[in-house]
């Protein structure tokens, strides 16, 4: 199966005669599809207007987030191109790259107002946003605040806010996609990567949970060995007070006297610390 495409050849002579050999094979395979509707005809039509569908698609993509992978838009654009290729009459006299063209760029535009679920109306107003931030940045040389902004649009800094949060609710950013910092002294990371985990835990809590229990055990390691012994059983052994008592003989109320006595050296201790 020969290349039918017609782009991408050298100029000259040579260029000219492969031109008119490809448009040869391209009206005797319009000629085969229009009378018998061949699918292998059909098949290396859509192989010769390939390209057209990767240059709409490239057209396209520019104005699009960067999320979108082209060869997606590519894809739409196929279905684009089928369409045009059994709609298409050569008898009209019209160009098909013209007639293609306007089909692909459809197709790729209701694939992605498919899968968009950002309301129009907020696009619209987005591409309002945008134009009227370029123009004032622009003419002050510098980001416009809010207020100048708003006062550009003749909208209320209310409504703007509100505006551009549903902007911000609408844009998608890559988790993987790798970005720099602005000084581009730092590594490249990702978004994943800076994320916070709402289950992870706090380094700073950590340290500050270890530094008190440090300063605890340090202030029970302090204490006389019988207020050291009753915070040991009752904290630590999970001993109530009467059983405490039954361990060291005696009463309770001894053992909550000491036990109290404890506590009081302990937190004279740590406000000290």
């Amino acid at each position: 199966m020969c290349e039918l495409r017609s782009y991408d050849r050298p100029p000259g002579r040579q260029r000219g005669k492969d031109l008119g050999v490809k448009q040869i094979e391209l009206e005797g395979l319009w000629g085969r599809y229009a009378l018998e509707h061949d699918r292998e005809a059909q098949g290396r039509l859509v192989a010769a207007y390939l390209p057209l569908v990767k240059q709409v698609a490239s057209q396209l993509s520019a104005g699009l987030p960067g999320h979108i992978d082209g060869s997606e838009l590519v894809s739409y654009g196929l279905v684009g191109l089928n369409g045009a290729i059994e709609r298409f009459d050569p008898r009209r006299g019209t160009r098909f790259e013209s007639f293609a063209a306007t089909r692909i760029r459809g197709a790729i535009l209701d694939e992605l107002r498919s899968i968009d679920w950002v309301p129009r109306s907020v696009r619209s107003r987005a591409r309002e946003v945008d134009e009227a931030r370029a123009r004032l940045e622009h003419e002050l040389g510098r980001h416009p605040t809010v207020e100048e902004l708003a006062a550009r649009m003749r909208i209320g800094e209310d409504e703007l806010r509100r505006h551009l949060q549903q902007m911000s609710n609408g844009s998608i950013q890559a988790l993987d996609e790798h970005w720099s910092a602005a000084d581009t002294s730092a590594d490249a990371i990702s978004l994943l990567e800076v994320i916070p985990d709402p289950g992870a835990v706090d380094p700073q809590t950590v340290h500050e949970t270890t530094d008190i229990k440090e300063q605890l055990a340090a202030a029970i390691a302090a204490l006389p060995e019988r207020q050291k012994l009753v915070v040991a059983l009752y904290y630590y052994e999970g001993l109530n007070l009467k059983e405490i008592g039954a361990v060291l003989g005696v009463t309770e109320s001894r053992v909550s006297q000491v036990h109290t006595a404890a506590l009081s050296r302990l937190k004279q201790g740590l406000q000290a610390v």
